[in-house]
């Protein structure tokens, strides 16, 4: 596939990568408390929330940065060395976040937390696999083909759910075809441990997910490259709008599950980021940065190494106690709830938290410091 003709980046891809990312950061660090608003929980199973929305973002914002980052024409040797370098990088720094701190205290005395009980999969580890998938695809497919590729990974997907599932209620969290594979694979002590043994993050998974990637790449290439911004706009907020219909008009046989992350979830989720794409591109392209977008530019230049960041300071600040049953976050979203109870002080917390992580970012960015994993 040729690169796509323009080498420039987009202010308004910056904006929604960093919007994403941000996003992303106070729906999983929720002030303790107080329960969040509800539309910052995810669906227990089917349904959809607005945290729902934010992690595909996050996929589609790495596709969008694909049409940037393999522009310059290269070997396939160099590209293939560079992919694979990249996604075991940020493959491992996930696993490497979820045994944080590495030790715990057994009977007094520190002892190394044992890798038979480390979850394997997470977000970072689906982003890497994700990457790697969409990377090798839009290398070697045509615009025609990725489209046709996408097509059948969602309906592979629903295919293999449906057929190699429990027959009694193949979508179910225990019963799914991608829960069998990951016990198969991975085993019971390296899943998600907090959804009942169910991996929101799991193997099979990464199929649907990654047409969120390819997604992100192909809108990047249509904004960057066509002549006419204004016709371009609004043909992506169109298509954003029919993608959400076609997810609604396929959820009753295939529901929206953001955990199970089903190809109608895909839909939806392709479908609010175009429309939201578009809306930026329309509003700040052409116009010179802002302080609000400066703001998100600051969490777009460097996103994963702020969500790395983020996921780490907060288990590092609980690991320190302030009471024998709390640690830093618990005793900050105190203070929190007591300026304002409930879900609002849970909100201003991850807010604060979330500025926090801006802060790092924009260290880096005055720096001219941009991390590449």
């Amino acid at each position: 596939m040729s690169p796509p003709p323009a080498a420039n980046r987009f202010l308004s891809l910056d904006v929604f990568r960093g919007l994403a990312v941000a996003l992303m950061i106070v729906v999983n660090t929720p002030g303790p408390g107080a329960h969040p608003y509800p539309w910052l929980l995810h669906a227990k199973w089917f349904g959809f929330t607005a945290a729902d929305w934010v992690f595909p973002s996050f996929l589609f914002a790495v596709g969008c940065g694909m049409a940037f980052a393999f522009a310059r024409p290269t070997s396939h040797g160099a590209f293939a060395v560079k992919v694979l370098r990249r996604s075991a990088l940020i493959f491992l720094f996930g696993f490497a976040m979820y045994w944080y701190p590495f030790v715990h205290q057994v009977d007094g005395a520190l002892s190394l937390i044992p890798f038979a009980d480390t979850r394997v999969m997470g977000v970072l580890q689906r982003i890497a696999l994700c990457y790697a998938l969409a990377a090798l695809a839009v290398r070697y497919l045509s615009v025609r083909r990725l489209v046709a590729l996408s097509g059948l990974l969602l309906a592979g997907y629903w295919a293999i759910l449906l057929t190699l599932g429990d027959p009694a209620d193949p979508l179910s969290r225990l019963g799914n075809a991608g829960t069998h594979l990951d016990l198969l694979v991975l085993g019971q002590s390296h899943l998600y441990r907090r959804d009942g043994g169910f991996d929101p993050e799991g193997l099979l998974g990464t199929l649907p997910a990654t047409v969120n990637v390819i997604a992100g790449y192909l809108a990047a290439r249509y904004l960057t490259g066509a002549p006419d911004r204004r016709r371009t706009v609004i043909s992506m907020a169109l298509a954003g709008l029919v993608l959400g219909l076609a997810a609604l008009a396929w959820n009753p046989w295939f529901p929206i599950a953001k955990k199970l992350w089903t190809s109608s979830f895909v839909l939806l989720t392709v479908g609010i980021d175009l429309v939201v794409l578009a809306v930026l591109a329309a509003a700040v392209e052409g116009r010179p940065p802002n302080p609000a977008t400066r703001f998100f530019q600051v969490f777009g230049r460097n996103p994963l190494v702020i969500y790395l960041f983020s996921e780490l300071f907060v288990t590092t600040l609980n690991l320190i106690k302030v009471a024998p049953d709390a640690g830093v976050y618990e005793w900050i979203g105190g203070l929190f709830q007591a300026l304002a109870p409930g879900p609002p002080g849970s909100l201003l917390c991850a807010i604060a938290y979330t500025l926090v992580c801006w802060l790092l970012g924009y260290l880096l960015d005055r720096r001219g410091i941009v991390v590449k994993l």
